[in-house]
C-alpha cells in the first residue's frame, strides 16, 4: 500500500491577477500569492500606489508587476487581459462600502457599491475566464466576499446585498465553469483591521459590538486571510469549488 501524498500549496509558474492589490486584503493576497511562487500582477487605480507596492515586493525577492486600471471600465479590462498571457489565478479584492441606514440609501450609493463589488467582480472574471477557456487552461477564481454575504448588519443593506450577490455569482460560475476545470470560490472575512476600517472600529461602542459577535474574541488581521487565499489558489483545493470559506472567527456560527 502506498501512502497518499499531501497536495502542494506552491504556485510556481502560475500567473495571478489581484484587483485592489495595493492595500488591505488585496495587498495581503498579492504578498501571499507571490510568496507561494506565483507571478503577481496588481491592478488598481493609482499608478503611484502600484509602483510603491511592486517595488516593495521586488525588494523582498517576490515576482510582481502592476497595471493602473479602472476595473469598472469593462472595455479597458478586456483590452488589458486580452493583451497579456492568461491569468490562472484571479483574486477579486477591489471593493467599497457606503454605510447608512436603510431609509437613507441613495441611488448614487447603491450604484457605487454594486458597480464595484458585483459588476467589476463579474466582468473582470469574465475577461480572465475567456482567456483561460480559449487557452484550455485550468484556473482558480477567488472573490473576496464578506461574512455580510451570509448575515445582515445594521446600516449595511447595500453592502450586504452586494456580497450576497457575489456569493450567488460564485456558485453559478462554479456550476458553469467546472467543465473547463476552473474553480470559483469566495473568502468571507469578518471585520479586518485595515486603513479602511480604522474609522468605524475606532468607535468604542461599535468595536465592542463587533467583538461580542466574534467568538474568538479578536478582530481579524490581514494575515488571517492570506493562508485561505493561497489554499484556494493551490492544488490543495483541487476539488473545492462553489464554496464559501468563512474567516469570521465564528460570527456566523449562531
Amino acid at each position: 500500500m502506498s501512502l497518499p501524498r499531501t497536495p502542494g500549496f506552491r504556485l510556481d509558474g502560475k500567473r495571478a491577477l489581484v484587483t485592489g492589490g495595493t492595500r488591505g486584503i488585496g495587498l495581503g493576497a498579492a504578498v501571499a500569492l507571490a510568496d507561494a511562487g506565483a507571478g503577481v500582477t496588481i491592478a488598481a487605480r493609482t499608478a503611484r500606489d502600484i509602483e510603491a507596492v511592486v517595488n516593495q515586493l521586488a525588494d523582498a525577492g517576490l515576482s510582481a508587476e502592476g497595471v493602473a486600471l479602472d476595473i469598472t471600465d469593462n472595455e479597458a479590462v478586456k483590452a488589458f487581459v486580452g493583451d497579456v498571457e492568461p491569468f490562472q489565478i484571479l483574486v477579486n479584492s477591489a471593493g467599497t462600502a457606503r454605510h447608512s441606514g436603510f431609509a437613507d440609501i441613495t441611488p448614487a450609493d447603491y450604484a457605487a457599491v454594486m458597480d464595484l463589488n458585483l459588476g467589476a467582480t463579474l466582468f473582470v472574471s469574465q475577461a480572465v475566464v475567456a482567456r483561460l477557456v480559449a487557452s484550455q487552461l485550468p484556473g482558480s477564481i477567488i472573490h473576496v466576499s464578506s461574512q455580510m454575504g451570509h448575515v445582515g448588519g445594521p446600516s449595511r443593506a447595500v453592502y450586504a446585498a452586494s456580497k450576497f450577490a457575489v456569493e450567488g455569482l460564485a456558485k453559478a460560475m462554479a456550476i458553469e465553469l467546472g467543465a473547463h476545470h476552473i474553480r470559483v470560490n469566495t473568502v468571507c472575512p469578518t471585520f479586518i483591521e485595515t486603513e479602511l476600517t480604522a474609522k468605524i472600529l475606532g468607535d468604542p461602542d461599535f468595536r465592542s459590538w463587533v467583538l461580542s459577535k466574534i467568538k474568538l474574541g479578536r478582530l481579524g488581521r490581514i494575515e488571517d486571510i492570506m493562508g485561505p487565499i493561497v489554499f484556494l489558489a493551490s492544488d490543495a483545493a483541487a476539488l473545492v469549488t462553489g464554496a464559501s470559506l468563512l474567516v469570521d472567527g465564528g460570527w456566523t456560527a449562531e
